[in-house]
């Protein structure tokens, strides 16, 4: 049975990230751009095709995807894209008012009118599925719009939909790619939301971005277009056991009950393989060994983070293309012994994988990883003690103030980041020994 997803995409980076996203899986899928036909030579493109899009007159494909912003300028952009005009016309919702970088604008001023259009919006998509599975949401937390307006979203879809999934990918922000100075406050009062009202949450750092675009794929000046491909693959990746039929099913809640040992511990670092530059791809071997040591390796990390300085509690691994699941279970079997100090020893057989046979449209074979790493606090801390420095000078707080919030949600928020820090430290020191009953039952309340 075929289980539908919701997506929304918030603020000028949810917008341009999604695009990118819809782009790929519409020429995976044999779905034109401009017409919304299908224009594919496979009958595995369309045997899935429900979960991301509706069928509608005339045999047309439309994305069952919601584009929001608060103001109309990126929108206007997605709309005379390639892309833009397979959208439901109606499903583009903006407001008349920017949020001017403030989270508090967009969660609490005019970004709280829009989101009600924008639930309303959403409640039809849903009612229209036949088996919901959940919402997606792409969104940047440095920003205004997508942080303020996208986690006020999550919150009210978590009302309305109590027993669905709802899935985040969450752009961070980043010293070396960043336009915000505000950015400390908004990514702080986003994450804070997170922890509390959203199931999973793949988290992306521009900063690794940015390393791998220099680095990996030796593009001397990325651009945000460059940043984004990236995160289309990944998207793409994430989603295909959703999109196609594969040697294991797959969806966002098998998902979640492999990779979340704790309720508040969903925050996911990520990787993809194969990354390299034009320069050297025809020199490279792509074998599942060979995937399986990159999606681990810190240079492929979309995380600008030392997977090496915390330990991983759980992992799942996605391969595409002619894999041998033989293959599969021998290489993670030997990588698990040869790195055994970096999980975690008190949950067996910690690492899940799946194999989806169709492959990504100019690779043949690629492999992408979500792990939940205790290594993450490192992006947290950096982001919390960026807030602190901020915050206890009262720096720009006035402007936060002036649009609804109050001192003392500064003060609420920073807790939840620290005591979500603490979590994941706690449960990377303790082993076997030192793990009791008391400790489980404090993290589930």
């Amino acid at each position: 049975m075929v289980r539908e997803i919701v997506h929304l995409q918030v603020g000028s980076c949810g917008n341009n990230i999604g695009s990118k996203f819809w782009e790929v899986i519409s020429d995976e899928h044999g779905i034109d751009f401009a017409s919304g036909l299908y224009c594919g030579d496979s009958n595995l493109q369309l045997e899935r095709i429900e979960v991301y899009y509706n069928e509608v007159a005339a045999g047309r494909y439309v994305p069952r995807a919601i584009l929001a912003d608060m103001e109309a300028g990126a929108l206007d952009c997605v709309r005379a894209s390639a892309i833009g005009s397979i959208f439901r016309p109606d499903n583009f919702i903006f407001g008349s008012e920017s949020s001017g970088n403030n989270w508090a604008k967009a969660h609490y001023g005019p970004g709280a009118e829009l989101s009600n259009v924008i639930i309303d919006l959403a409640r039809k998509e849903a009612e229209s599925c036949d088996v919901l599975q959940g919402f997606q949401m792409s969104h940047s937390i440095g920003g205004g719009s997508g942080s303020g307006l996208g986690v006020l979203l999550c919150k009210k879809l978590k009302d309305l939909y109590q027993d669905r999934l709802q899935a985040t990918f969450t752009v961070y922000p980043s010293p070396k790619v960043s336009d915000t100075i505000v950015e400390p406050y908004n990514s702080v009062l986003s994450m804070a939301q997170l922890v509390e009202n959203c199931d999973i949450c793949v988290n992306i750092d521009n900063e690794a971005l940015y390393d791998i675009c220099t680095q990996t794929l030796k593009i001397a000046n990325p651009s945000f277009s460059d940043l984004n491909h990236i995160i289309g693959f990944l998207m793409t990746g994430t989603t295909c056991g959703f999109r196609f039929p594969g040697q294991l099913n797959a969806d966002y809640r098998k998902m979640a009950v492999n990779l979340i040992c704790f309720p508040r511990l969903h925050f996911f670092l990520t990787s993809f393989a194969p990354l390299t530059s034009r320069l050297v791809a025809d020199y490279r071997q792509v074998t599942v060994p060979n995937l399986t040591h990159q999606c681990f390796s810190q240079r492929n990390m979309m995380c600008a983070v030392d997977p090496s300085t915390g330990k991983y509690l759980t992992a799942c691994i996605t391969y595409r293309g002619d894999v041998c699941s033989q293959d599969v279970d021998e290489t993670l079997m030997k990588m698990l012994d040869k790195n055994a100090s970096n999980f975690v020893d008190w949950i067996p057989n910690n690492i899940k994988s799946s194999i989806c046979d169709v492959t990504h449209k100019r690779l043949n074979m690629s492999a992408i990883f979500l792990g939940n790493s205790t290594a993450i606090v490192e992006m947290f801390k950096r982001i919390d003690d960026q807030f602190t420095s901020l915050f206890r000078r009262r720096a720009f707080v006035h402007w936060y103030v002036a649009a609804g919030l109050q001192l003392e949600d500064f003060r609420e928020c920073e807790a939840l980041v620290n005591d979500l820090v603490e979590s994941f430290q706690q449960f990377s020191e303790s082993n076997v020994e030192e793990f009791e009953d008391d400790d489980a039952d404090a993290d589930l309340e």
